[in-house]
């Protein structure tokens, strides 16, 4: 199109009655600090992690009619963490990490980082908060736990700092880099803030879809996808199920693709069993 054209074009499109009066304003303000903090933690994972990811899609038509059918309350991402919490548990080399020496730490209980969006001054964010013993405890008691932070952030330790330090903390040059190359290496800390990361996306929308976030500090990150319906093949016929997207990144640092297909086999049995949530003794297929 000739430069004449070009500029005839803008003209009528400028006039045309779909944006007449309509003001063509633009919103500048001060990016949050909050941001800054979820910016830090991408870019020591980047710098930390080997990453390896897996695709998994797994059925969850049995643990979803047992929720919906359940007395008490359940939620359906405290089951996952649940049972990532399990086969971690049973395969600890998938959240081992190194320390300051470079030696090979291995936890032999499971605390979960998972993300709860709460409202603050700043808008929505994402609050870390840690299921301590997650791969002991019950659906129903991590369930209550995570609504009541969705309630209150600030009965979570990350919360409360947030609220109190954030802002001040991105001002400071260099402290976020140090705080989280300390969380990355450090034994002590890692008994506070985890070593496994769960984080649910697809409750934002409708239908499957894999999610691939960034590495984090965690040395196993666990997003949780859609759920839709699809065909798989059940006691020999084809069927209509519900299925369920997980992405799955291991550190390769510290663990190879056949410990880390072991993981997930048993993630898969506990996840497409349904364990943890109450139900029938022989549900339908």
């Amino acid at each position: 199109m000739r430069k004449r054209d070009k500029t005839k074009a803008r003209r009528d499109k400028a006039g045309s009655p779909a944006t007449a009066g309509r003001p063509r304003a633009v919103e500048v303000r001060p990016f949050p600090p909050s941001r800054r903090l979820v910016i830090a933690a991408l870019r020591a994972g980047r710098r930390r992690m080997a990453a390896m990811h897996s695709l998994v899609d797994l059925d969850v038509t049995l643990v979803r009619k047992r929720i919906a059918a359940s007395a008490e309350p359940v939620s359906f991402t405290a089951f996952v963490v649940a049972a990532v919490a399990r086969a971690a548990a049973a395969h600890p080399q998938v959240h081992a990490y190194r320390n300051w020496r470079g030696r090979l730490v291995q936890h032999h209980h499971v605390d979960v980082n998972t993300l709860v969006e709460v409202m603050t001054d700043q808008g929505p964010f994402a609050v870390p908060h840690v299921l301590h013993d997650a791969d002991v405890r019950d659906v129903q008691d991590l369930t209550a736990e995570l609504r009541a932070v969705k309630r209150d952030h600030t009965t979570t330790g990350a919360g409360r700092l947030l609220d109190r330090f954030g802002t001040a903390a991105c001002r400071v040059p260099g402290l976020l880099p140090t705080m989280y190359a300390a969380l990355g290496r450090s034994v002590r800390l890692r008994q506070s803030t985890g070593t496994v990361a769960v984080t649910a996306v697809g409750m934002f929308g409708a239908g499957g879809g894999f999610g691939v976030a960034p590495p984090s500090l965690m040395p196993l990150q666990v997003v949780v996808g859609g759920v839709s319906e699809r065909p798989r093949a059940v006691a020999g016929r084809i069927a209509v199920r519900d299925v369920l997207d997980l992405t799955l990144t291991f550190d390769h640092n510290v663990i190879d693709g056949a410990p880390a297909a072991r993981f997930v086999t048993e993630l898969r049995r506990l996840i497409e069993n349904a364990e943890g949530v109450p139900g029938p003794p022989e549900d339908p297929p």
